[in-house]
């Protein structure tokens, strides 16, 4: 059978075996229905209305309060104008108004974390026009900066010892309200929550606590779930916050599909909010379908996705994308699993975003540096370096500790796999130099696995639009996946698996 698969900016066309399995998030198994659009508002405002865990913003606020309120930026959550956040955050302003507050106590706050700040455009994107025009030329929407020490606040550190520094805005407003998606991620499960706020709006030295190879490499880490120390010291940082500010945030979280439509909408205290969220959230995300595990999984990256231009070129940030498929569908790789990947890889590193990755790659290729974990001693050497903090504060690149969490991240591919071969690379001594092999075409790669790794007729799975829609995390057909959710909301159950 014919594939085609993502590869720069165009596709890659391979002849694979008939019995090759596809999948395709919300195809080959429909997602859960999302809220119809005409009752989008409807839905959203009852939740806002009926918070759980939590007073209403209408008791929350009133005349005189300064509100905060922490939206995700572009690499979350769809800029559709339905889109979770222009729904959510009309209404909450809105709410916010009837309670007597006034526009000029509202800042709108760009959760970039260490991610690169949003341009202008950028937010107007996922804001739409009308909440940039009302807000932009005020000033009163900004990016999150992680190296502002004047509006940044030493937390000292959760009971575990993690560094909890946050944004100052919203450590002194009155009320801070949280707009999240409960959409599948390779980093502790979900995004939103209070993974939101623990990687949103702190600093490096908290997020070092947990997107580093400690945390990353451990057994609860892959396949991913909402059980793993990440996604507990979220949880910890979390409410070290709101117990050092004296409030709790209020979240309002949509369960999203995999065209970042929303299927619920949850608001209140994470605590209680986040639970019940992701017991719907499960039923899209952890997908029980395999019927056999996987000796070979193909798939593609095109040039631009999550984190921007150049994601799928940049070998550092392609190693990161090929974990997170490792992380994602663990449950369903055989243990000699070999990865085939059609990559431009042409080397274009995009230094504009990522200033620091070419100074990487290259210590990397030197000194003993064997595998990924060799490098991680050099992460506050990279993260206090002054002209790449300056590109962070100034010129929208990423942080450059941000490149840690990938490097973390990058190894978990090579833990998991025999071998992963890169296809259709341009400059194929760049994925080499990152220990893959190099194959001109997928069928070549097939062949070489087929003789070396999996035998002559091994179970293919192909996954041909992987990076452009939300993903899934795939099971086995009998696995019953009952994670933290079903715990926290009383119905406890447990992972059993058969076959």
């Amino acid at each position: 059978m014919k594939v085609s698969f993502e590869y720069g900016q165009g596709l890659m066309t391979a002849e694979l075996p008939d019995s090759t399995d596809i999948f395709i998030p919300g195809e080959t198994v429909p997602d859960p229905p999302y809220i119809p659009e005409d009752q989008l508002v409807e839905k959203t405002l009852e939740s806002i209305r009926n918070p759980m865990g939590m007073e209403p913003l209408s008791e929350l606020a009133h005349k005189g309060s300064k509100v905060t309120i922490i939206f995700p930026d572009r690499v979350k959550g769809g800029e559709q104008p339905t889109s979770h956040r222009k729904i959510s955050i009309k209404l909450i302003l809105e709410e916010l108004y009837a309670a007597g507050v006034e526009k000029k106590d509202i800042l709108l706050i760009c959760s970039n974390g260490l991610h690169r700040k949003n341009t202008e455009a950028e937010i107007k994107g996922v804001l739409g026009a009308e909440l940039f025009n009302e807000f932009w030329y005020t000033h009163q929407i900004i990016n999150h900066d992680s190296e502002d020490y004047d509006h940044l606040v030493d937390l000292g550190t959760t009971d575990r010892g993690d560094p909890v520094i946050m944004n100052k805005y919203v450590y002194d407003s009155d009320v801070a309200i949280l707009i999240g998606h409960t959409q599948g991620n390779p980093y502790g499960g979900y995004s939103g929550g209070y993974k939101h706020c623990a990687t949103g709006i702190t600093h490096w030295r908290s997020i070092a606590s947990h997107h580093v190879p400690e945390v990353m490499h451990r057994k609860d880490f892959t396949p991913v779930s909402g059980k793993s120390l990440m996604r507990t010291k979220f949880d910890e940082i979390g409410q070290h916050m709101e117990k050092c500010m004296g409030k709790k945030f209020f979240c309002c979280d949509a369960v999203l599909d995999t065209k970042s439509r929303q299927i619920e909408i949850n608001s209140g205290y994470a605590a209680v909010m986040q639970p019940k969220s992701w017991q719907t959230a499960d039923k899209r995300t952890y997908v029980p379908w395999a019927e056999k595990k996987y000796d070979v999984m193909v798939f593609g990256m095109p040039q631009f996705f999550h984190y921007g231009e150049g994601m799928g070129t940049n070998p550092i940030m392609m190693m990161q994308a090929l974990s997170a498929q490792v992380i994602r569908h663990k449950r369903i790789m055989s243990d000699n699993c070999v990865i085939i990947c059609a990559s431009i890889c042409n080397g274009y590193f995009h230094e504009e975003l990522w200033p620091y990755l070419p100074k990487m790659y290259e210590m990397f290729q030197h000194d003993q540096m064997n595998t990924l974990p060799d490098m991680n001693r050099y992460g506050e050497y990279f993260a206090t370096n002054e002209e790449y903090i300056r590109q962070y504060r100034y010129c929208n690149a990423f942080h450059p500790f941000h490149g840690f969490s990938m490097i973390s991240c990058g190894h978990i591919a090579e833990m998991n796999t025999s071998a992963i071969y890169i296809c259709g690379a341009q400059e194929p001594g760049y994925a080499r130099g990152m220990g893959l092999k190099t194959r001109a075409t997928i069928e070549e790669a097939l062949e070489d696995a087929k003789k070396k790794y999996v035998g002559p007729n091994p179970n293919i799975l192909a996954l041909p639009l992987t990076f452009k829609t939300a993903a899934v995390h795939l099971m086995m057909k009998d696995d019953v996946y009952e994670g933290k959710g079903n715990e926290d909301c009383g119905c406890a159950g447990h992972m059993h698996h058969h076959g």
